[in-house]
Parts: structure tokens; sequence; C-alpha cells
């Protein structure tokens, strides 16, 4: 072992945080392909929008109109937009986890201050629970929802 590899791997021993540089630099490959991909998703949709749009104001006249085909065309349009936010926030979100890498934060639950399991990193590279982390939000949410309901019925 080099003697930079042994000062890496005591500051690492120190601070106790689980990954390497060449973890992180693992996660941050995958993490910046799983980005592209939903820009990549975000165009093509996009583009479906125009496209949707141009064939609109072709067929549109008296005679082709039809409130079935309007709701319908609302409808998928409707259902593309929200497509549209769901890969813009997971852009935010892989944003976020390239900034905790930046950080040596990534792979840390911000729960349970444990780290994360890899597979769950893979599986999930934006994530910021584990799952016992999660497992405590959603008894956390649950909890403050009954509280909640307490309140609007007056209890």
């Amino acid at each position: 072992m080099t003697g930079t590899k042994r000062k890496v791997e005591a500051k690492k021993s120190t601070n106790n945080y689980p990954w390497s540089n060449s973890d992180l630099d693992f996660f941050k490959v995958l993490i910046i392909k799983k980005r592209k991909e939903a820009l990549d998703e975000i165009e093509c949709l996009r583009s479906q929008v125009v496209q949707d749009n141009r064939t609109d104001l072709d067929e549109d006249s008296e005679y082709s109109f039809h409130m079935a085909d309007a709701a319908s065309v609302a409808t998928d349009r409707e259902y593309i937009y929200r497509m549209i936010d769901r890969q813009e926030r997971l852009v935010a979100y892989l944003d976020r986890a390239l900034e905790r890498i930046e950080m040596k934060t990534y792979g840390i639950c911000r729960v349970t201050g444990k780290p994360i399991t890899r597979e769950r990193l893979e599986a999930i590279p934006h994530t910021e629970l584990s799952v016992e982390g999660k497992m405590l939000e959603k008894q956390k949410g649950m909890i403050e929802k009954q509280e909640d309901d307490v309140d609007l019925i007056g209890l």
C-alpha cells in the first residue's frame, strides 16, 4: 500500500465515512448516467407535446372537433406534463446527490446518520434514506397523520 493510499485509508477510518474515493467515483458516474437519461426523457416528452400541438393545429376545423376527442387529448397532455415534472424532480434529486458526493456526505442516511447500503444506493442513487430511516419516517408520518386526524375530529 502506498503512503498516499494509507493516509486516505487512515483519514477514512478516523472520520468513519464509509465510502472511498473510488466508491464515490462509481456513484458519480452512475448518477450522471441517470441524469442524462432523465434529461433525454424530458426532451423526448417535450418534443411529443410540440408535435401533438402541431397536429392539433393542422386538424383544427369545425368538422373535426368532438368533445370526447378533446378530453382524450387533454388527458394525454396532462399525463405527459406530469411525466415531465416527475423527470425534472428526479434531475433535481440527482443534482443534490452529486452535491453530497462533492461534500463527502453521500451515502449517509439523513434520519439515522448511518451508512446506506451499497445495494440501495445502486438501485436508488439519489436516496438520502436507509431502509431503516425510510421506515422511521413512515412511522413518524403515520403518527403525525393520526394526530392530525385527532385535530380534525376534535378529540
